[in-house]
């Protein structure tokens, strides 16, 4: 069976390489250190469903990316993963279901596997 293509986006290399070895059973896991990367590969790759972006990275932080990245691929299931508290634009965004979920660092394995295997 394949398995479901996701992106997972942080400007913390040691973050993307564990990211990947907790989910490599679970997807098939791209990633990208940054925003422009990543609005690259999801523009690239067509059977990308799944973003995770970290919020806060220099340059384009997580929900920019998601932004550009909903308005070209509207079909993808975006998310947010930040250590900060959750700010009005997250709000906002999650309101108006550009963003489906966001998730608490340090990040739950646990909690991610049940949100996308409930069908986002």
């Amino acid at each position: 069976m394949k398995k479901p293509k996701l992106l997972y986006v942080d400007d913390e290399i040691m973050n993307l390489h564990l990211f990947r070895d907790l989910f490599r059973n679970d997807f098939d896991v791209l990633v990208a250190k940054s925003g422009e990367e990543a609005l690259e590969e999801i523009l690239e790759t067509e059977e990308i469903q799944y973003v995770i972006s970290d919020m806060r990275m220099p340059g384009m932080d997580g929900l920019e990316l998601i932004t550009k990245a909903k308005s070209e691929r509207p079909d993808v299931v975006y998310c947010l993963l930040t250590g900060y508290d959750l700010t009005k634009e997250m709000e906002e965004a999650i309101a108006k279901k550009q963003v489906s979920r966001y998730f608490a660092k340090p990040l739950d394995p646990a909690e991610i596997r049940t949100f996308f295997s409930a069908g986002s």
